[in-house]
């Protein structure tokens, strides 16, 4: 299946009658062979992270409002939440009729079960991709997890 995908896209014309717009996702495109990453295949390669907190901001109004929960409401820290987990945290806080606060501590994050994999797929990408939500290539944030080092000068004239 592969080779005919290879062939296809190789071989067609983008300037005839019959134009085709291809779009292909993966979940995890570290594994997909490299024949598809070479030039002319694909326009683009994009990265499409977590939500932002803009992003997270919508999908919470979206969701507040389909699950008629109260707009002025706490909301539990989302950092790093997909919004399939923040539409978990609105169904949750109306199907048990707690607050979103409540409800959010049945709720981990894919971001923490499979941190690995997430980061992994970040450092893939970073310098490999075009950022899905702003122009130019993704560059990879700093990681939150990541520890500073103080740097400690040593006078070498103290034994």
């Amino acid at each position: 299946m592969f080779g005919t995908l290879l062939s296809w896209l190789s071989d067609r014309d983008s300037n005839s009658a019959n134009d085709s717009f291809v779009i292909c996702t993966a979940n995890d495109v570290s594994k997909m062979p490299p024949e598809f990453s070479r030039a002319e295949r694909f326009d683009g390669i994009f990265f499409l992270d977590l939500p932002g907190p803009a992003e997270r901001e919508s999908i919470w109004k979206m969701y507040i409002s389909r699950f008629a929960l109260g707009d002025n409401q706490e909301r539990p820290n989302d950092t790093d939440w997909t919004g399939a987990e923040i539409r978990s945290c609105c169904r949750l806080a109306a199907l048990l009729d707690v607050s979103l606060i409540e409800a959010a501590q049945n709720v981990v994050p894919v971001a923490k079960t499979a941190s690995e994999a997430v980061e992994r797929l970040r450092s893939w990408a970073d310098g490999r991709c075009l950022s899905a939500d702003k122009p130019g290539i993704y560059r990879r944030g700093p990681v939150q997890s990541e520890k500073r080092r103080r740097a400690i000068k040593i006078d070498p004239s103290n034994n």
